[in-house]
């Protein structure tokens, strides 16, 4: 199944942490048990044959109710143990989910927690993760979503830069405008501010531009000029007093973030408990309506 699902025996392996060899055999003493071929490969490609497409339905049902079965078995006994594999945006992970982890892990002492902070999604499945945070959109329509938080962009500046600003943000130097470099891209994200009819389109073309949110606070703080950020990574200096909000009867896009797991997985007791906890533990003001749908977008060239 997971060869299936990864689309590649090395991928599948590294999944499963186990030697390449291993997967190829226990996929050869599969076909030799069945006595048919299930996946035909070449060097550069694999697919699955007639046998292998009826096979691999009716494997996954049996897998997952087995999986059921175990993690009813543990729950029943108290058991919430082993390993839990998380992966998070990096500048999310260091505002939100790190700081609350000290005390899932006091509750669920037995969970190992593995956190991976990245910027660049990896697929869940060929990846073993249990949870993923996404921002705005999945990967696979085969995922479960849950819309667990929402953010809006704001612009904020040092205090002593505040005092400059023309009244209309339209009469704004461009120049003095830090950018955020998205994933891959040489050039800053434009700035969209609305209020009521009225819309307005910056584009940063400051000195300094960073990929990182916290990198661009750290210049902005320090007077090199107006950022602008999801609220969730501004509010601590903007509540320190080291940062203020430029323009705040404009409003700017909302960011929402989703707790992502595989349809295999949901069930898990580990899952269901990590998941509970993040729901109790984050403002439940900002998490946006269930019935909120989520754009699927492939990673990569997937």
């Amino acid at each position: 199944m997971r060869v299936a699902e990864c689309g590649s025996f090395s991928r599948a392996a590294e999944s499963l942490n186990l030697a390449n060899a291993t997967v190829t055999t226990c996929v050869r003493n599969l076909e030799r048990h069945l006595n048919v071929t299930l996946i035909n490969r070449d060097t550069r490609r694999l697919r699955l044959t007639e046998e292998g497409e009826l096979f691999l339905p009716r494997a996954r049902d049996l897998l997952q109710s087995l999986a059921c079965t175990e993690e009813e078995m543990r729950t029943q006994a108290g058991a919430l143990r082993g390993w839990l594999h998380v992966e998070t945006p990096i500048s999310l992970g260091h505002a939100l989910l790190c700081p609350a982890l000290p005390l899932f892990a006091q509750r669920y002492p037995d969970i190992s927690a593995a956190i991976t902070l990245s910027n660049q999604p990896h697929h869940l499945i060929e990846r073993a993760i249990d949870v993923a945070i996404r921002m705005d959109h999945v990967e696979d329509a085969d995922l479960i979503a849950r819309p667990i938080y929402e953010t809006e962009y704001v612009i904020c500046c040092a205090p002593e830069v505040a005092r400059t600003l023309p009244v209309h943000p339209s009469e704004l130097d461009s120049r003095h405008c830090l950018g955020v470099l998205p994933e891959e891209r040489h050039h800053p994200n434009a700035w969209r501010l609305q209020r009521g009819d009225e819309s307005l389109t910056l584009q940063p073309q400051g000195t300094l531009h960073f990929n990182s949110s916290d990198a661009l606070l750290i210049a902005a703080e320090n007077g090199a000029g107006l950022a602008c950020v999801l609220d969730i990574f501004a509010n601590p200096r903007l509540d320190a007093g080291t940062l203020v909000r430029a323009y705040p009867e404009w409003t700017l896009p909302v960011k929402t973030f989703y707790l992502v797991t595989a349809k295999a997985r949901a069930n898990s007791a580990k899952v269901r408990a990590f998941t509970d906890f993040l729901f109790e533990v984050l403002d439940s003001a900002r998490r946006p309506s269930a019935r909120r749908t989520v754009v699927v977008k492939a990673l990569g060239k997937r």
